[in-house]
């Protein structure tokens, strides 16, 4: 979400982009983009490519963007109040009934491209896709609020194995790194909103933990992914793998007690994000090249 101040709604539309360009930024097009790229490369990577991959890209997308534009719709009047720069449905530059139309279109295509997947793939994937709806629709507004990010998460390694010849099964550290990069996603998606979130009556976990404990939190998923990736598949991890848990271990302590240190305020918070970015992009990495073992 967005915290940046902007005018009020009226004038804003009255000079703000076309409503397809206000369509298009209210599906938040950066997580879209990223999940979806994500979740192609680790189909492509992970066995017969193919129609299968662009099947697997095809469900992601969809489901992402029926995500995106359910939560810009259904916060549409709240974001509006706390006039937020970023949310094209509450500036008025997109009609809220068109992006709930795109919503549920979305959502139908999904649904339709995950079954195509197979009939086990479609299900857990859109199992995922349920829970980010009811992320938007409640749980995010609940102690819960973890929890869709753990489901959905986790059930995108389902979605790339199960479409595979077969239908087997990830193994369990696939499932596992996905639901700890889910936790650590929901941690820093919230971070920079908490303050706007509890003057609006939005507590879920992050908002009851505050800024301060939230910050200090998010380095622990990431690095138990990073443990997770290093150690789950078979056999010993080598001396590389040795090496990024340590590199991980210190960048996380090295965030932590940034954070916490003497520094202005500006600028612990860009060094602890700096560090936590290098362990997301390391996890990333590390689960990509674990591609061709996840079944």
């Amino acid at each position: 979400m967005d915290t940046t101040d902007r005018p009020p709604a009226h004038t804003v539309a009255a000079r703000g982009p076309h409503p397809w360009a206000g369509l298009a930024l209210s599906c938040h097009p950066g997580p879209v983009a990223a999940v979806t790229v994500l979740v192609t490369a680790l189909a492509v990577a992970s066995g017969p490519a193919g129609a299968r991959w662009v099947l697997v890209a095809a469900a992601v997308l969809t489901g992402q963007l029926s995500v995106g534009w359910c939560n810009d719709a259904f916060d549409a009047l709240r974001d509006a109040g706390a006039v937020r720069q970023g949310k094209p449905v509450a500036r008025g530059a997109v009609g809220r009934d068109v992006v709930w139309g795109a919503a549920f279109t979305a959502l139908f295509l999904c649904a339709a491209l995950s079954l195509a997947c197979g009939g086990a793939a479609g299900g857990a994937h859109l199992a995922g896709v349920g829970a980010a709806w009811a992320y938007n629709l409640r749980l995010k507004e609940t102690v819960l609020s973890w929890l869709p990010y753990v489901i959905g998460f986790g059930s995108l390694p389902c979605l790339v194995t199960l479409s595979l010849p077969g239908s087997p099964w990830p193994a369990w550290w696939a499932v596992a790194a996905g639901a700890l990069l889910g936790v650590a996603a929901h941690l820093g998606d919230v971070l920079p909103d908490i303050e706007a979130d509890l003057r609006a009556g939005i507590r879920g976990l992050p908002q009851r933990l505050g800024p301060v404990r939230t910050r200090l939190l998010l380095p622990l998923p990431l690095s138990a992914a990073t443990a997770v990736l290093v150690l789950g598949p078979a056999g010993a991890p080598g001396g590389a793998g040795v090496a990024v848990l340590g590199g991980v271990a210190l960048c996380s302590v090295a965030a932590t007690f940034t954070y916490a240190g003497p520094r202005p305020e500006g600028a612990r918070r860009k060094t602890a994000l700096a560090g936590t970015v290098v362990v997301a992009a390391v996890d990333v990495a590390l689960l990509l090249a674990r591609a061709a073992q996840i079944t």
